[in-house]
């Protein structure tokens, strides 16, 4: 082979090199971990994973054709939660989708390096998941549904349906990051809107039951509950107490 044509050849390989590797890594199985804190048999839950799923399709991602899901339902347990997500953090999947902020909280203290994408978090900022949504900074990034001060507005919309509520129990979730925001914001806006506060903390379902039972006892009262994943769990025992 002449020397010209030799130094062409290994210059068209090296070229294509970066190509190839590019078509293997497009042929890879991709993984990606996601880790739910509600209840799996949950409809609003399923609900969620259906449109990920299609969304994922859209865009070209068909599980089991170029991607893997590994799907991991918590529950509010803090124990079980630690334990998937350090589960799922060792299989070490190419990215990882995160809700609520009780799961991402755990998940950002797991890993530094797998990126991480959240939704369904209150307030990421104050509890301190991300620096600023617009450069959240390390590997983790994703929306937020709702943010601390629309506590004042839920105030707001009870008084208007019951003008007569001097008294509103805060049923709540210790474990949840996102309740002392919310508590603040509900202690400065309550005195304006003459209504006394009487927080509630539960983490067992009886407590729900006992806290709402006790505070009913006397009249002109009204109850807001913080959303949460154990909330979330308990929603329709609340419902059924109403």
């Amino acid at each position: 082979m002449k020397r010209r044509d030799f130094i062409a050849l290994l210059g068209g390989a090296a070229a294509a090199w970066p190509l190839a590797a590019r078509a293997q890594q497009g042929e890879r199985m991709r993984r990606i971990g996601v880790l739910v804190g509600y209840a799996g048999s949950d409809v609003e839950t399923q609900s969620r994973m259906d449109a990920f799923r299609q969304k994922l399709q859209e865009l070209g991602w068909t599980e089991g054709r170029n991607i893997q899901i590994e799907y991991r339902v918590t529950g509010a347990d803090p124990d079980r939660i630690r334990g998937e997500v350090e589960d799922l953090v060792n299989r070490a999947p190419d990215a990882i989708l995160a809700s609520p902020g009780q799961v991402v909280l755990v998940v950002r203290k797991a890993t530094s390096t797998i990126p991480v994408v959240f939704a369904n978090v209150p307030d990421p900022v104050g509890i301190g998941i991300v620096s600023s949504l617009a450069r959240p900074g390390g590997n983790t990034t994703g929306f937020t549904s709702t943010e601390s001060a629309l506590a004042g507005k839920w105030l707001e919309v009870l008084k208007e349906i019951a003008p007569a509520v001097t008294r509103v129990a805060i049923i709540y979730s210790p474990v949840n990051p996102a309740w002392p925001g919310r508590l603040r914001v509900l202690e400065t806006a309550a005195p304006s809107m003459g209504v006394q506060l009487v927080p509630a903390a539960v983490r067992e379902a009886d407590e729900i039951d006992r806290a709402i039972k006790s505070f009913a006892r006397e009249s002109n009262g009204g109850v807001i509950m913080f959303p949460s994943i154990f909330t979330s769990d308990h929603r329709e025992r609340v419902v059924a107490m109403g």
